[in-house]
């Protein structure tokens, strides 16, 4: 398995997002998308500093599925996860949150 990573990439309109990839490659939280790229960096900053504190994830149905948003403390959306079927399933998700984004790397991917 490959450590964890944070992808920053580029949208076809050109605007910057990351994933979040968990040690098996699969994304775990995903980012709105940013005008600048240097805040879409602040942006992974800020979810490694924030990952590991419960109070910043915020758990919500949709439907009969389940995700978590991670704010910033004053409120503002940093990522949101994919939908889980079950709220066992989403919190799982939110603990690999924790344990991944404070040791996982940045990687560059704009070349869209």
């Amino acid at each position: 398995m490959a450590p964890p990573v944070f992808t920053l990439k580029r949208s076809k309109d050109g605007q910057y997002y990351f994933n979040l990839h968990a040690a098996n490659n699969e994304i775990i939280l995903t980012s709105p998308r940013y005008r600048m790229r240097g805040v879409a960096l602040n942006g992974i900053i800020m979810v490694k500093d924030h990952a590991e504190t419960d109070q910043y994830y915020e758990r919500l149905p949709s439907g009969d599925q389940h995700y978590f948003v991670l704010r910033s403390g004053d409120g503002q959306v940093l990522g949101t996860s994919e939908r889980y079927t079950t709220r066992a399933a989403r919190d799982k998700g939110i603990e690999a949150v924790k344990r991944c984004a404070p040791e996982a790397e940045i990687r560059e991917e704009l070349d869209a």
